[in-house]
């Protein structure tokens, strides 16, 4: 696959590159970004964290926003921010509300008219961006984790929790921890997925780890009680009784005033770097 460079940056000693491919999951070009620390070389491959966005973003977001390229530099650890959908699908009604369609793919494979074509986040996230990006940059596809916030936190969970030997470390803030039991996540999961709830619940975190799906790692979360989707789209409570249920080591702080900005992530994501470095590095 041919990459197209967008930009290129150095940054905190190291390269910050966006760069567009044509990709086959999605049927369309996307952009992703990607940041390699200094001394990383396909003789000494890093690790490698994904970073999956929320609701509107795009692959720049956590890149710019959270702070975290300066954590990641200090750890030796490399970066791969991708988009929250396709663009330029052309599916009618995928711009007609911001939770639904451009900017909110859910990082599931859709398997409804008329949005399967290209809805297919979960492909690329799970098989095709780790191969691309492990094709052409110096990063150790066996140490990968998994990051995200809000319905990037519902993917960083559901992605680590149906292919653990794939994703070795996981963490979110503010997940959308039990879509299938929410606005939000009825909203999406009916229209990519369907009405039959069933085939709902390969996409939810709560779910999986109830069906008996758990990570070898503890999963790391933040969550804020000033935010403002806390109570209505959030829950992160579901997460914690499934989790104490099934013996799922989990981490879940919550925070006072913290609201769902990246002014919260900024706060605590050398925290998640941190937690990451340890499992995928050992220190």
């Amino acid at each position: 696959m041919t990459l197209t460079t967008a930009s290129k940056h150095v940054c905190c000693g190291g390269e910050l590159g966006f760069y567009t491919v044509q990709s086959e999951a999605l049927g369309l070009p996307t952009t992703f970004g990607v940041f390699i620390p200094e001394g990383a070389s396909k003789d000494k491959p890093v690790p490698v964290l994904y970073l999956l966005a929320g609701l509107t973003c795009t692959q720049d977001t956590f890149l710019i926003k959270s702070n975290i390229v300066r954590f990641a530099a200090k750890h030796g650890i490399a970066l791969v921010a991708c988009d929250t959908s396709p663009r330029g699908a052309n599916v009618p009604g995928e711009t007609d509300s911001w939770d639904l369609g451009v900017g909110a793919g859910f990082y599931l494979d859709a398997t409804q008219t008329p949005w399967r074509a290209h809805y297919r986040m979960g492909t690329f996230i799970s098989e095709e961006l780790p191969k691309l990006v492990a094709s052409q940059f110096p990063v150790d596809l066996t140490r990968q984790g998994i990051c995200g916030h809000s319905m990037g936190g519902h993917g960083a969970l559901v992605h680590a929790l149906r292919s653990p030997e794939k994703w070795k470390s996981v963490s979110a803030f503010a997940p959308i921890v039990h879509p299938a039991a929410v606005p939000w996540g009825e909203k999406a999961f009916t229209a990519y997925l369907g009405p039959d709830k069933a085939a709902w619940a390969q996409h939810d975190a709560t779910l999986l780890l109830k069906a008996g799906h758990t990570h070898p790692t503890t999963i790391l979360v933040d969550q804020g009680d000033g935010d403002q989707f806390l109570e209505r789209e959030l829950q992160p409570w579901h997460l914690e009784e499934a989790a104490k249920a099934v013996g799922q080591k989990l981490t879940l702080r919550r925070h006072a005033g913290y609201d769902h900005s990246y002014w919260f992530i900024q706060t605590f994501i050398e925290d998640h770097m941190n937690h990451h470095a340890k499992i995928l590095k050992g220190v």
